[in-house]
């Protein structure tokens, strides 16, 4: 089968491999559209912790079911959501399983949808509305990401918002917020390809090597700072910001993984009274609303800037470590 393979730190090249093999309680589905995640860049660095080569990448995938599955016939159209849970700890019993203390994940810890064909855990296949094209079908998991950290940092309609990051996640946290009543919501980011597609979504839009962030946001907001600020950039030159923008009894919300601790100023934070929530993944039900977002906001497929066949396979990591346009990438294998 076709796959786009991890060989290796900065190394990823179109293979001819063999299908899955059965698994008892796993059904085998043909890939549609696969997109590649921050996760598959971190495993392309070759700083994942758990990846290991050679590894067929991609937990953010559609398709339909091929075998195994007792109850949705070949062809059903279908996604995945990729997480692994143990079932046995405390997070798991006490229905928390997103937070499972054994998490794995489909495309991280066993081959994943850079295949033409992927396995998944029958528990773990969700069948897609018919009104819902399959390269949104492949947009699902990143927005249950989005829909889970604006459900938990507990938004409220009317409140201002910034985001920082106008890759994958902070535009799909963005369009999430705008979904639910969101207003006034800027995004923050220095790549100005990326900060053109924000505008083109309709949000205001700062690059903070050009303009003075916290003067930009104190004078939209009359002064007194942001109800809320998203970090889905997880990079250290955004962290003395976040406690600087919000306004006192503010709230942050930690959505990206940072690779290296980064230093908080905790004294700005107790002083302002400040809340910082930290999410991680998302629940089923958030995986639930996603798929609802999508089938009724199809406009949101413009965050997908690039297809690409998996003969590309190369490509489509390049795009996504240089200083391009590129937001989410999508491997086809129709």
């Amino acid at each position: 089968m076709k796959s786009v393979v991890y060989e290796g730190p900065k190394t990823v090249s179109f293979q001819d491999r063999p299908k899955p093999t059965f698994t008892k309680g796993w059904a085998l589905i043909k890939t549609s559209h696969a997109g590649i995640c921050g996760s598959d860049l971190s495993i392309y660095a070759g700083v994942h912790p758990r990846a290991e080569a050679p590894l067929v990448m991609g937990h953010e995938f559609s398709g339909t079911i091929e075998e195994g599955h007792p109850t949705l016939k070949r062809g059903t159209r279908v996604t995945v959501n990729p997480l692994l849970r143990c079932g046995e700890c405390h997070p798991c019993k006490t229905g928390q399983s997103h937070v499972c203390e054994n998490l794995k994940l489909v495309g991280i810890d066993c081959d994943g949808g850079f295949g033409e064909y992927v396995k998944a855990p029958i528990n773990c296949i969700v069948p897609l509305p018919d009104n819902l094209p399959m390269r949104l079908g492949a947009l699902i998991e990143p927005f249950a990401v989005a829909v889970h950290a604006v459900r938990q940092g507990k938004y409220l309609p009317g409140d201002n918002v910034v985001v920082f990051g106008a890759g994958t996640i902070g535009l799909c946290v963005a369009l999430t917020l705008k979904s639910y009543g969101a207003t006034n919501v800027t995004v923050v980011e220095p790549n100005e390809r990326r900060l053109a597609k924000a505008k083109e979504l309709g949000f205001k839009n700062i690059n903070p090597t050009t303009k003075e962030l916290k003067e930009k946001i104190l004078e939209a907001t009359s002064g007194v700072g942001a109800d809320f600020v998203f970090d889905c950039a997880g990079h250290p030159s955004v962290v003395e910001s976040l406690t600087e923008i919000v306004k006192v009894r503010g709230n942050i919300i930690i959505v990206a993984m940072y690779k290296q601790p980064p230093k908080v100023d905790m004294r700005e934070g107790m002083f302002k009274e400040l809340s910082m929530k930290f999410v991680r993944v998302y629940t089923d039900k958030d995986f639930e609303i996603a798929i609802e977002l999508l089938s009724n906001n199809p406009e949101f497929e413009k965050i997908i800037t690039h297809y690409l066949r998996p003969e590309e396979a190369g490509k489509g990591f390049d795009l996504l470590t240089t200083q391009t346009d590129a937001v989410k990438v999508m491997y086809d294998f129709t």
